[in-house]
């Protein structure tokens, strides 16, 4: 029998611990056929990014229709997409499939990965026909352009999303919205915030892995969570799934001493 299919599409990581190499790490780790569509390229360590190369739109389009015309996609999943046209580009292409939108924004170094115009294009564009996006506490807070609690940013983005649906006369039930990380010093847990249009915020707790060693952390989750969708997965069980991966990834990469900086996340399995 085939595995299930999943797309990143998503920009390069020269020191392997986030981008598509995370992405199709994890693919092949929850069992699913990993397909990839660059977006940029990227010089990247554990201390941070220093440069960027963008692939062009009209290359990225042909690469989308590569995967596209042969595979049969059961999920997407975007990270850096680098430009409003590439995020546009995605919107149209990708529109009425599973799609699990990471908005990479800012890096874990803080180096920012998007300007304005790319924040408008994701909610203009891009949000409106996702599934689920899974932003962080600071690209949920770059997004809406304001300041506010996990669970607040969580319902405001999912409401802003179906507005813009409807605007555009998307047919689409609404996105999701998933607000990763919370603040783990005062309980020892990790609070995500998950919301849908028109309902209250509901919490999906799981343990805090005291270290340093995260850096592809967002990267590995999305994409476990679009893994899990392609196995056919509620979103909320996918991202339930999603972080009982990264809680234990994070558990293995937590003595390892790469890099000089933020070391990655583990992308390999535990030895038995």
């Amino acid at each position: 029998m085939n595995p299930p299919v999943a797309l990143t599409v998503a920009g390069t990581d020269s020191g392997g611990a986030a981008g598509t190499a995370a992405d199709l790490a994890t693919f092949a780790a929850l069992g699913v056929h990993g397909a990839c569509v660059i977006t940029a390229v990227t010089a990247q360590d554990t201390t941070g990014v220093s440069d960027i190369h963008a692939v062009p739109v009209a290359t990225v389009e042909a690469q989308l229709h590569a995967v596209f015309d042969d595979l049969p996609v059961a999920a997407v999943k975007t990270g850096m997409l680098g430009s409003a046209d590439a995020v546009e580009l995605v919107a149209r292409v990708c529109a009425g499939r599973p799609l699990v939108v990471d908005p990479v924004l800012v890096a874990t170094s803080g180096a920012l990965l998007g300007g304005e115009d790319v924040r408008r294009a994701y909610l203009d564009h891009l949000l409106p026909v996702a599934t689920v996006v899974t932003p962080n506490l600071d690209e949920a807070r770059a997004l809406l352009d304001h300041d506010g609690s996990p669970e607040e940013l969580a319902v405001a983005l999912a409401g802003r999303a179906a507005g813009a649906a409807r605007r555009r006369r998307v047919e689409t039930s609404g996105c999701a919205v998933i607000v990763t990380g919370g603040d783990p010093a005062a309980t020892g847990e990790c609070t995500d915030w998950f919301a849908e249009p028109g309902e209250p915020p509901v919490p999906i707790s799981h343990p805090a892995i005291p270290t340093a060693n995260d850096h592809g952390t967002g990267c590995t989750y999305s994409s476990a969570l679009a893994a899990h969708l392609a196995h056919g997965a509620t979103v909320h069980d996918a991202a339930e799934r999603a972080a009982a991966y990264v809680t234990r990834q994070l558990a293995i990469s937590r003595t390892w001493t790469l890099g000089r900086g933020r070391g990655p996340i583990a992308h390999t399995q535990e030895k038995k």
